[in-house]
């Protein structure tokens, strides 16, 4: 009896890549794809589709390796879910970059085979993602990933102890969830002063500008200056906050060899995005202690990376991940804490960057982690 494959994603601007990922997922079976809803795409991405579900599915129905394809009937990552449950196939296929362990769970709960495959082009074509192809003609801004001491730049929290934060600007190799503790609110507003890509010159000044610009006057909410830092300027900072929105002094780090290792150490994988209505601040812990705890975690974490030893950044990682959570513990949940474990054999260290509450696991790691996400750090002058 033939095997009935299922594949879901957004599938817009349909190339090669697409096509060579259908064929290889036919070979185990009939292939049934599912498809993001626009809606399902604007919530996600934070951006409308080039091309509408109605053409997506047209030209997805069109490719000789698929059987047959629909519109997902729900929304969020999971948005087949019901789809599955109905259509129960016999093996869900994903890309290494598609892999989440919600998928996995749902997969191991209905009893269906989860395969996640490399992503490979066609013999001698080049290598193709919707990311890349978007970039040649929309937005290049960069997104930005926190290391250690973050929450130090807000000033009810700097007031008991002045310190560092430590951020990574990182190049869109992948299209970033909304909504997943990358800077994507910052990186929006960024995207209404430069829609294309940044300015190459004065990056402090950019970066103060685009804070200034999110935090229009009267707002209440005030977004960290961490986030227009670590999205305007390239290479490794860290930035020292003593009891103000903007940060006394900036130093950066642009050494080949460092950036490099933190590439080689560095990888992530998605969980889900943060839940609409988290309030991180209906209950907190922040006096001398915690915030000595996280300053004293950057202060180590910068050490460990200018020296390259990676068990001293593991430790420090983990105990500015552990100091955020005594201070702010609705960043993490069990079901956090449940992907959580599924990973703690396999890396050294672990943290949710941003506000927490779901999106992204950065881990450090001795080698890299199969089927997670690999970052790209911008480089000065690009």
């Amino acid at each position: 009896m033939t095997k009935r494959v299922f594949v879901s994603g957004c599938y817009d601007m349909l190339h090669s890549g697409h096509v060579a990922f259908f064929k290889e997922a036919a070979s185990y079976g009939e292939l049934y794809v599912g498809i993001g809803s626009d809606q399902t795409v604007w919530e996600l991405k934070g951006r409308h589709t080039i091309n509408s579900e109605h053409e997506r599915l047209y030209m997805v129905q069109s490719v000789r390796y698929v059987t047959d394809a629909w519109v997902n009937s729900g929304s969020g990552l999971l948005d087949f879910e019901a789809d599955v449950r109905r259509f129960m196939p016999d093996l869900f296929i994903v890309n290494e970059d598609g892999h989440t362990p919600m998928k996995e769970k749902l997969c191991t709960e209905l009893g269906i085979n989860y395969l996640i495959l490399k992503r490979l082009p066609e013999a001698g074509l080049p290598a193709r993602s919707t990311t890349s192809i978007r970039s040649m003609n929309t937005c290049q801004l960069p997104f930005r990933l926190d290391l250690a001491g973050t929450w130090i730049d807000q000033p009810y929290v700097s007031k008991y102890g002045a310190g560092w934060a430590l951020t990574v600007s990182l190049e869109p190799t992948i299209d970033f969830m909304e909504r997943c503790g990358m800077s994507t609110s910052t990186r929006n507003a960024a995207r209404k002063l430069w829609p294309h890509q940044l300015p190459l010159e004065h990056p402090e000044k950019l970066a103060e500008m685009l804070f200034r610009y999110e935090n229009e006057p009267g707002r209440i909410e005030i977004s960290g200056a961490q986030d227009a830092i670590g999205i305007c300027m390239p290479g490794l900072n860290r930035h020292y906050y003593n009891g103000g929105y903007w940060p006394e002094r900036i130093e950066s780090i642009h050494d080949e060899s460092i950036l490099n290792w933190l590439e080689e150490h560095i990888c992530m994988v998605l969980m889900w995005p943060r839940r609409p209505g988290l309030q991180l601040l209906e209950e907190t812990y922040i006096n001398e202690s915690n915030v000595q705890a996280l300053t004293q975690a950057a202060e180590d974490c910068w050490k460990a990376i200018l020296n390259k030893d990676l068990q001293a950044f593991a430790q420090a990682y983990r105990a500015s991940f552990e100091a955020q959570i005594r201070m702010f513990p609705a960043m993490i949940s069990p079901e956090i804490t449940e992907v959580i474990d599924t990973y703690k054999d396999q890396v050294m260290a672990w943290k949710m960057p941003g506000a927490g509450g779901g999106g992204y696991l950065a881990f450090v790691c001795e080698q890299p982690l199969p089927n997670s996400i690999r970052i790209k750090i911008r480089r000065k002058g690009l």
